[in-house]
Formats: C-alpha cells, sequence, structure tokens
C-alpha cells in the first residue's frame, strides 16, 4: 500500500497530465472557434453574468469549450463567463474559460482571444490555487500563450489544431515601450488621470489599446510596458471579472517575470467570494505597475 508521501507524485504527476490535456484541447479547439466567427457576428437576446449582451460567437465559443473540456477525465468543473452558475463535469480540477474575451472587436474585425484558467479547488477559487493559465490569440496569426510550472511558453497554433513553441521562458522585456488604459477618460478617478499624463509625456512609450485585453496584454508581453482596466468613479471595482480575467492574466505577467495589482496589491491575492467578481486590473513591467498603486495611494 502506498504511503501518504510515496502518493503525492502520482497526484502531481496525474494533474499534471490533466494540465497538458487542457492545454492541448485549447490549441485545437481554436482554428475551430476562429472558423466559426464569420457567420456569428450577431448578438443574441439576453444577458450573461456581468450584464453584458453576448455575441453568437460568445455562445459558439463557451459551448464548444464546455463540451472538449467537460470531457476530460480530472476536471471536475467547469465556469465560464457567459454561465450563471459552475457546471460539475466530473471529478479533478476547476477551468474557468472566458470563451471569447473582446467580441466586440467581430464587427471592426480586431483581435479577440479565449482565456483559460486551471484551478486545484472548488470554484470560486483565490489566486493561490491557479495551477495553470492560457490565453489564445486570435490576430493575423493564432497563437497560445501558457503559464505553467513556473515558465510562460508562446505557441503559433496552425490550422489543423497542431501547435508548436516560438519563445520559450518568455520575460518581459526590460526597456518597455507601450501602453494602455481601459474605461472612459472622463470616469478615470484623477489620481489615476496623473499617473497615465506621467506615462503620456514619457517619449519613448507609445499608446497600444484595441479593446481586447488579451490583445493589450500581448503588446506588453511582447515590448513590455504596461496594461491597464482601472477603477473608475461610478464602477471602483473595474470592469474586469477576477476568477476569467484577473487571475490567468496576473498569474501569466508574474510568471514572465512581471508585476500585477489591482491597485494595492497583486492580483494573485485579491479574494473575492463571488464567481462573476470583478476587480481593477494594472499589469506589465513593475517600473510601470508600482506607481500606479502609489498613485492611488494618495486618493
Amino acid at each position: 500500500m502506498a504511503t501518504e508521501e510515496s502518493s503525492l507524485p502520482t497526484e502531481a504527476s496525474s494533474a499534471a497530465s490533466v494540465i497538458d490535456q487542457i492545454v492541448d484541447v485549447t490549441a485545437r479547439t481554436a482554428p475551430d472557434i476562429r472558423q466559426g466567427l464569420p457567420t456569428r457576428r450577431k448578438y443574441v437576446e439576453g444577458e450573461n453574468p456581468s450584464g453584458e449582451r453576448p455575441m453568437e460567437a460568445d455562445v459558439f465559443a463557451d459551448d464548444l469549450l464546455l463540451e472538449r473540456i467537460g470531457d476530460i477525465a480530472g476536471v471536475g468543473e467547469y465556469a465560464s463567463e457567459e454561465r450563471e452558475e459552475v457546471i460539475g463535469v466530473g471529478a479533478g480540477l476547476s477551468v474557468c474559460v472566458d470563451p471569447l474575451d473582446g467580441s466586440s472587436n467581430l464587427k471592426p474585425n480586431n483581435t479577440m482571444g479565449t482565456i483559460v484558467s486551471v484551478y486545484d479547488a472548488p470554484l470560486p477559487a483565490t489566486g493561490d490555487d491557479i495551477v495553470a493559465a492560457a490565453y489564445v490569440l486570435y490576430g493575423a496569426t493564432t497563437t497560445m500563450i501558457t503559464a505553467r510550472d513556473g515558465t510562460v511558453t508562446e505557441y503559433v497554433v496552425h490550422p489543423d489544431g497542431t501547435y508548436d513553441a516560438v519563445r520559450e521562458d518568455l520575460t518581459l522585456p526590460e526597456d518597455p515601450t507601450v501602453y494602455g488604459f481601459g474605461g472612459r477618460v472622463p470616469d478615470w478617478v484623477d489620481s489615476f488621470e496623473a499617473y497615465v499624463r506621467e506615462i503620456e509625456s514619457d517619449d519613448s512609450m507609445k499608446l497600444r489599446y484595441g479593446g481586447s485585453m488579451i490583445g493589450d496584454v500581448n503588446q506588453v508581453l511582447t515590448y513590455g510596458g504596461v496594461f491597464g482596466y482601472p477603477t473608475l468613479k461610478g464602477t471602483p471595482e473595474g470592469k474586469l471579472r477576477v476568477q476569467f480575467e484577473g487571475y490567468p492574466v496576473g498569474h501569466i505577467v508574474e510568471t514572465a517575470g512581471g508585476y500585477s495589482s489591482d491597485g494595492e496589491k497583486s492580483l494573485m491575492d485579491v479574494e473575492k467570494d463571488e464567481l462573476h467578481a470583478r476587480t481593477p486590473v494594472y499589469v506589465g513591467n513593475e517600473s510601470l505597475v508600482e506607481p500606479i498603486e502609489a498613485h492611488l495611494a494618495d486618493d
């Protein structure tokens, strides 16, 4: 009979195998999602749990991912930004999905993405429970970024669903050059607006904001810089969801040597009791994100 100590490597190996399968399914589903976008550019009736009106493409991507991730042995729970409740699909790890981040960009044909986070705990989980995160970017090419086992890797995803690593041990460049912030400028709090004006005064920094968080975060990972969807005057918790966007993006950026914050502390230290709870999000190079905390502390 195996002792408790000798069983731990087997349990770890089993979890690693499940994560492998989740990453593989995410990559192999990406071409199907991408192929389905052109004919699914209309809004559906009703609202998602965040009060937003989904597009047909959101529902399509969510259904595909639920079916395929839910079929993986070792996945216990599936939750989506498009669904009110957690869905039990078996026993094991929990998976949160933003099926189509930036789906409003379908109309102008701009970048979109799929975000997947894996937790070794029931949902809603905490940042301490995250064991892997990934996102797919539907741009000029389809790419996938993964963070697991303390390293970040970028893959190119081919039309047949196969994928090849193109950057391993990815880290943020030391000399940042891009920035992008969401929300309407009149809704920014004064301290955050003062911070942005300082960034804008730096001639080495270039504005890069495309309306899809994953597209903007990918700019930061590629060139170095800062992305934020800030606290706003009318909505202090911002727009982005902790489980579906805050934790996975924070995990990816921090694993790549960057810094994440909700304006006071690391995104990984944020604790929320509700599945669809929101948080301000600031990620990027430490030299650019830490000053945001200092500015907001003055409020």
